[in-house]
């Protein structure tokens, strides 16, 4: 995997590590990252990052509608 460095200012109330876990969080959510990518990068194992998840209530599973109808059918 191809790597960058961002730089960005963050007010003095958010720290480094948590503005780079809710990237993480949000890069996962929309597909960019792989569950194992986003807990890698964010320093936790898969199990505890989808605990992460949970507490800011990104789902782990997303079913479109059509697809959970056709799955509960």
């Amino acid at each position: 995997m191809k790597t960058a460095t961002v730089q960005i200012e963050l007010p003095s109330d958010v720290s480094e590590q948590e503005a780079r876990l809710l990237l993480l969080i949000k890069l996962y959510e929309l597909g960019r990252l792989s569950i194992g990518q986003a807990a890698r990068l964010a320093g936790y194992s898969k199990r505890a990052f989808l605990e992460v998840l949970a507490q800011y209530g990104v789902p782990v599973v997303s079913y479109a509608p059509e697809e959970l109808r056709e799955e509960l059918n």
